[in-house]
């Protein structure tokens, strides 16, 4: 698994995170893929509240108890609504000028990249949302993902993540799905980002349909559950290992 920290010249999220932070204002955060159009991410949602969060957020916030993980925490608006609702929740991000943003926010947050294996602290609860399996990056990776998991959780521990079904993206008229079984699973997405001149490199992201989470997920100990699922594919798992 990689296991890189971003540097500033190539971190356009974390620049974006940044500029809205200190100006109140960012310039558009571009998103580019190989499989879509190019879309763009609007900087102020990522500094939302509990209240604006989707539900699936707010529900992941509730239930998440005791020592708390927030991977790839970005602005950190999740960490800050765990902490005032008196939760105790540390922060990592792959991008240090996120991290800054989060320190000055008053967050406990480290420059940390999940897969690292110098990074052995243990957890009650590890929280992966914004399409939480994203980080994950190709199905080939979640034995380790797993394994990681196996580390960092406390027993009885769990991971809240979220994710998305992509399969609506190949609904035929008739309401059948004609997905391509012989090439790449059809969540995995690469994508690259630009903010201003800061180019990022192409990065891997792995939407994963629940079923398929939940197959590899009790191949490696895990017991997979639906918490919650939105109007549109999206849906919220809990990950607990089995004893």
């Amino acid at each position: 698994m990689n296991t890189l920290i971003l540097p500033e010249n190539k971190d356009p999220m974390g620049t974006a995170i940044y500029d809205f932070f200190k100006y109140g204002k960012a310039a558009r955060l571009r998103v580019f893929s190989s499989q879509f159009d190019e879309d763009e991410i609007p900087v102020a949602t990522l500094f939302r509240s509990y209240n604006e969060m989707p539900p699936i957020e707010q529900t992941a916030l509730r239930l998440s108890t005791g020592k708390i993980l927030d991977v790839g925490a970005g602005s950190g608006c999740h960490t800050l609504a765990l902490r005032e609702m008196g939760k105790d929740a540390t922060a990592i991000d792959i991008s240090p000028l996120s991290v800054k943003v989060m320190k000055e926010r008053g967050l406990n947050a480290m420059p940390v990249n999940l897969f690292d294996p110098l990074f052995c602290e243990s957890f009650d609860t590890i929280l992966m949302l914004m399409n939480g399996s994203g980080i994950i990056g190709k199905l080939e990776h979640l034995g380790d993902f797993f394994q990681r998991m196996k580390l960092l959780l406390r027993p009885g521990g769990c991971v809240l993540m979220d994710s998305s079904d992509l399969k609506y993206l190949f609904e035929e008229e008739d309401g059948s799905y004609l997905i391509d079984l012989a090439g790449d699973y059809y969540g995995e997405i690469d994508f690259r980002m630009q903010y201003k001149q800061v180019k990022g490199d192409t990065f891997d992201w792995l939407y994963i349909d629940f079923d398929t989470l939940s197959l590899y997920a009790a191949q490696y100990g895990f017991k997979a559950e639906m918490v919650e699922e939105s109007s549109h594919y999206a849906y919220l798992a809990k990950l607990t290992l089995r004893n």
